[in-house]
């Protein structure tokens, strides 16, 4: 087992992650193991990724360190081998093959280290018909059937930001399999390949839905079932100030208390009377459009009618609940997420602000013992020498190069 080289907080303390830049969810996914305690180490290339912000604003690469190597330069893939010798964890989010052409495929890392967990990001997988295609979150879930369950039956389904597909059936399932296989290494010594694509992870994310559907009791069509938006007690509900109430009163007993806290308790028998849900929800609709949504907020404020108001994201940060717990923090200036989630041994924070691209070479050098990254490097200079880290990067992924994502 390796030893953390940098102040680590967290029950990942001690774990060792080689993150090849890219956007997306293999960012966020580093990022995650950043927060519980492992040491990141970053490679990003000259230029930066593409659809980069601010350097200084990129909270998905908080908690890491950088080096800076040119992956197409000669000695670019001896180096970022040396640092796969020591890692435990290696993170890509290249199109399928393209690691391989660069001579830092799972085959070539295996070779220097047979315990090394390989964790591949794509959208489409790295097999079958679609897996060398471009492609992004909405295409993706798009084909899961995910998307299609989203939205009002009379619109068009909704793009939900990259939240569904990156993050969720991205990401966290990379971080899955990367933990698991960790705990396999650690056991048999024998690392492995990690296969995490967006439409599996997507698709897996439904398996309750599926079953509902299997069994009679979910509607393939958006706006006709409990939880999208067809039922008139679980949806949200403009109030009289054009702000949102969002409402999810399921239980008889939350039904109950909703109700009677609109002042509406004639239609209490209309929860399971799905031939009454459209007066139900007109009268509801009225009743939320009569009041601002501060003063619902406080109508239903201490109650368990399943009622909250629909927050921004300059908003939620200030959230009495959300302030007490400190599910944001800042950090530098930065309001960002705090990590998640939360142990009672092992506790986390946000201990650095976003590497800056190459700022840790040094350090990095030293600590891994792979002193070869130092080769070329000015270090009486800044040590991402050629970069603008003052505005975004604007140079775009280099098509014959590493294809953030599974974008290329």
């Amino acid at each position: 087992m390796t030893t953390a080289t940098t102040p680590g907080q967290g029950p990942l303390t001690g774990v060792r992650v080689l993150e090849l830049a890219g956007i997306g969810p293999g960012p966020f996914a580093a990022m995650l193991l950043a927060d519980l305690g492992a040491d990141v180490v970053r490679v990003d290339r000259p230029g930066g990724p593409g659809l980069a912000i601010k350097a200084e604003y990129d909270v998905t690469n908080r908690n890491k360190r950088s080096v800076i190597i040119d992956l197409k330069a000669p000695d670019g893939a001896a180096r970022v081998l040396d640092l796969a010798e020591r890692a435990d964890i290696l993170i890509e989010g290249y199109r399928p093959g393209v690691a391989e052409r660069l001579g830092i495929g799972p085959e070539a890392c295996h070779a220097r280290n047979p315990g090394l967990v390989y964790g591949r990001m794509t959208g489409w997988g790295q097999d079958g018909p679609l897996a060398r295609r471009a492609g992004h979150d909405i295409a993706y879930i798009a084909l899961t059937g995910t998307l299609g369950m989203i939205g009002s039956p009379d619109a068009p389904p909704p793009a939900p930001a990259n939240l569904l597909g990156d993050y969720a059936g991205g990401s966290l399932y990379l971080v899955v399999g990367v933990l698991a296989a960790l705990h396999h290494a650690r056991v048999t010594g024998t690392g492995q390949v990690v296969d995490a694509a967006i439409i599996d992870g997507t698709a897996h994310l439904s398996a309750m839905i599926h079953g509902m559907l299997a069994a009679g009791g979910w509607q393939d069509r958006r706006g006709a079932n409990l939880l999208d938006g067809g039922c008139p007690y679980y949806g949200t509900y403009e109030t009289a100030d054009g702000k949102y109430m969002a409402v999810g009163p399921l239980e008889p007993q939350f039904y109950a208390e909703f109700v009677r806290l609109l002042d509406l308790e004639e239609h209490a028998e209309a929860r399971k009377d799905w031939t009454r849900w459209g007066d139900l929800r007109e009268a509801v609709a009225a009743r939320f459009k009569s009041r601002t949504r501060d003063a619902w907020t406080a109508a239903f404020d201490g109650t368990d009618a399943c009622v909250a108001p629909v927050l921004s994201l300059r908003e939620a940060p200030h959230h009495p609940h959300l302030a007490a717990r400190g599910t944001f923090t800042d950090h530098g200036g930065l309001t960002q997420p705090a990590p998640a989630p939360r142990f009672s041994a092992t506790p986390t924070a946000v201990r650095t602000g976003p590497a800056r691209p190459g700022a840790n070479t040094e350090d990095v050098a030293h600590d891994w013992d792979v002193p070869d990254l130092l080769k070329g490097l000015d270090l009486d200079g800044p040590a991402t020498k050629g970069l603008d880290l003052d505005g975004p990067a604007t140079k775009g992924p280099d098509p014959d190069a590493p294809a953030p994502k599974g974008l290329a």
